[in-house]
């Protein structure tokens, strides 16, 4: 089997990465992840993991090296990471009582054969009304600066949701795990 290389330094990913059980490595990818004039938000999350995945390749010769990326879709309009309690909050007021799309790119680079398969897997999710006294009290009891869409699903962020809709609940968190496993039986790779 090929050696397994997440390109990503997020340790949400590799959590979620160390549940197949399978032995990998872990390098940050160095690209320019802006978003590019006319590109669907589908059309980002799929080039951007495809560019993490053939960024490493060359310093990884026969490796099958992952790349993902996420967004976060609000009315047509992609939320960022927030970085600031400030934004995160105004991410929250905007997404109360809505639905809110997550798409989560992912690549699987084989790095002898530079064969790449590609897929974005979308995952949505109905926010529960929410109150500023709710939102503030949400933020600072799990800092969720670092995540699209302003909360963590993985933690009290499930708090804030009325429903969800997707075929892997792990696209949510940054690494669709269902179409990995597809991705990975395909080059060979036995799981579990």
């Amino acid at each position: 089997m090929p050696s397994l290389l997440l390109a990503s330094s997020s340790p949400y990913r590799r959590e979620l990465l160390a549940r197949l059980r399978l032995p990998f490595a872990c390098e940050s990818p160095d690209i320019d992840e802006s978003h590019r004039p006319g590109e669907t938000p589908h059309d980002l999350v799929q080039r951007l993991a495809r560019e993490k995945a053939e960024a490493l390749a060359s310093e990884y010769p026969g490796h099958l090296i992952i790349g993902s990326d996420q967004v976060a879709v609000l009315d047509g309009q992609i939320l960022g990471k927030p970085h600031t309690f400030e934004r995160a909050r105004e991410q929250l007021t905007a997404a109360s009582d809505t639905r809110v799309t997550f798409l989560t790119g992912l690549a699987l680079l084989n790095s002898s054969t530079g064969e790449c398969q590609v897929d974005c897997v979308p995952f949505t999710v109905h926010m529960r009304e929410l109150d500023q006294a709710s939102i503030e009290r949400y933020l600072r009891a799990e800092t969720p600066y670092d995540c699209a869409g302003s909360f963590k699903a993985e933690g009290l962020g499930v708090s804030l949701f009325r429903s969800t809709q997707g075929a892997d609940a792990t696209s949510l968190i940054g690494l669709p795990l269902i179409r990995l496993v597809d991705m990975l039986i395909k080059e060979g790779v036995s799981v579990p």
